[in-house]
């Protein structure tokens, strides 16, 4: 049986309780809750290249990545990839890896726009891309790298941080964005 002051301070108590219990999952959840951007350490996913072999962004720790999402129905995603394809050309063979995700949705289905998934092979194929193409069906890179549409870019260091967040479509091969990558190959 509780005492008179145990009965009385019991909701206190509980209350107290919780409030730590809230604070301490917080704090181990921390990293689920802080933004995706320049300064943080890319987060981990996985998808399947286009042989259907599982692959992941920790893999290429180490190596500089320009992380691109993308999707075949996406103009703008369109207009971008001969430049990524030309920054290949110009630096692949220095090291940089270039990494284009699709978020199609599977051939015959639907995303969760409604929109119809690509042959992100014909894709590949029919615009003569070399670099690293990577199927993510689901999209859960969306959720995992918060974005916010496609195309939807992030540089990466060797250290697997992010230096540049770049939503929309770039000219991947103009001057300054070469110089930022032979900066980052060199360091």
């Amino acid at each position: 049986m509780m005492s008179g002051s145990l009965r009385r301070n019991w909701p206190y108590a509980l209350t107290g309780l919780l409030a730590i219990a809230t604070i301490a999952s917080g704090w181990i959840m921390r990293d689920h809750f802080a933004p995706v951007g320049p300064g943080t350490v890319a987060p981990e996913f996985t998808a399947v290249d286009l042989e259907g072999r599982e692959v992941s962004l920790s893999e290429l720790r180490g190596e500089v990545v320009l992380l691109n999402i993308w999707a075949t129905w996406c103009p703008p995603c369109r207009e971008e990839m001969p430049s990524m394809q030309r920054l290949h050309e110009q630096l692949g063979s220095e090291g940089l890896r270039i990494v284009a995700v699709s978020i199609d949705a599977g051939s015959g289905l639907l995303d969760r726009g409604g929109r119809k998934g690509g042959n992100v092979r014909a894709f590949v194929r029919e615009h003569e891309l070399t670099f690293d193409i990577w199927h993510d069906p689901k999209g859960e890179i969306q959720r995992v790298f918060q974005t916010t549409g496609v195309p939807e870019s992030f540089v990466i260091d060797r250290n697997g941080l992010i230096v540049r967040k770049v939503a929309g479509a770039t000219e991947w091969d103009a001057e300054a964005y070469v110089e930022l990558f032979r900066r980052l190959l060199n360091e």
